[in-house]
């Protein structure tokens, strides 16, 4: 419990910090500015192409579920909003796990094997960030800083990915090796790792035709052009386009540094760390701190509070506990 609770105080005080740091020099005069000339019929349009992003997310999701379990993509929607909504106040990403639960509770599927589908759809979603970050440094010079991360993200990822496929095709290679390394960790610990992973790898299994490779390939890159287009979207609504001359790829760009928000640790909705890497990428193309900022709080409201009350009607209308979700983790599914 103890523990727990550091890692909720320690994410609070580097948002505080970010927080601070995005604030420190900001013109309140010009922040009143830009929020009281934008242009809030836009939330619309930008709205909609969110929700519309995670429904494609489900789609995606129901391929990657279907050598498990065919689910109807409404069951998957709801879970996924339900997911996300949790990780706007939950920490160290927890509404993932409360995804597996409520679909392991609704259809009597293994949640852990649920949960290998959603490690798999967030492997996905990096190597496609890091392509659309691949892609935009030929046009934009990103700041070393951001390259960094994008190699650090992929590296983690493809570690991941090898011990996944070592342990799928070479189990007992890789687990001497994982026990090796694992040397310092009690034996209890390490078989409840291991049953954890046994029951997890149900869910890492090949697709049923070879087309929905394709398929999650197109979705992959559709979604994540939603995701730029709600930023050039807010632009207009902003009016940055004209008055900074915003050129195409700023939102591309900004798409790439914002996600990274999520390899900080911090408070659950990615409070200060948001805001003030949105500011800063706004800032690679001239734009004041202060209307940059006035921008981040409105991305980030867009982002989570629809999300937010959305998720909590459907998690109501599911009749969840969230006490008992809690409880629950990877090898009690």
């Amino acid at each position: 419990m103890l523990k727990k609770h550091s890692k909720i105080v320690v994410g609070l005080v580097i948002s505080a910090i970010f927080m601070y740091l995005a604030l420190r020099k900001v013109d309140y005069d010009q922040m009143m500015q830009a929020f009281q000339k934008a242009d809030y019929w836009m939330i619309l349009p930008g709205l909609a192409l969110l929700f519309f992003s995670h429904w494609l997310r489900s789609v995606r999701w129901r391929i990657l579920l279907n050598p498990v379990s065919p689910l109807p993509i409404p069951t998957l929607y709801s879970a996924l909003l339900i997911g996300y909504m949790a990780n706007t106040f939950l920490p160290a990403h927890l509404g993932e796990f409360l995804r597996a639960y409520v679909v392991g509770k609704k259809h009597e599927v293994s949640g852990s094997s649920v949960f290998g589908t959603i490690v798999m759809e967030r492997i996905i979603d990096v190597i496609t960030l890091f392509l659309l970050l691949a892609i935009t440094m030929i046009v934009f010079p990103f700041p070393a800083w951001v390259e960094k991360s994008g190699y650090i993200s992929l590296l983690g990822v493809l570690i991941l990915f090898f011990l996944l496929l070592g342990l799928k095709t070479q189990r007992q290679r890789t687990t001497k090796v994982i026990n090796r390394v694992m040397g310092f960790v009690p034996e209890k610990w390490r078989d409840k790792f291991f049953k954890a992973m046994e029951s997890f790898l149900s869910g890492i299994t090949p697709l049923k035709h070879k087309r929905d490779y394709l398929i999650v390939t197109v979705l992959s890159v559709i979604i994540w052009a939603c995701y730029g287009f709600i930023f050039q979207i807010f632009f207009y609504a902003f009016d940055f386009v004209a008055n900074y001359d915003l050129p195409w790829i700023a939102a591309w760009v900004l798409l790439v540094i914002t996600t990274f928000a999520i390899l900080v640790p911090s408070s659950p909705g990615y409070v200060g760390t948001y805001h003030y890497l949105c500011a800063l990428g706004l800032g690679l193309f001239g734009v004041p701190n202060s209307p940059a900022l006035s921008f981040a709080f409105v991305m980030h409201g867009i982002n989570f509070i629809p999300i937010l009350l959305v998720g909590l009607v459907l998690f109501s209308i599911e009749g969840l506990d969230l006490k008992k979700a809690q409880k629950k983790n990877i090898s009690d599914f």
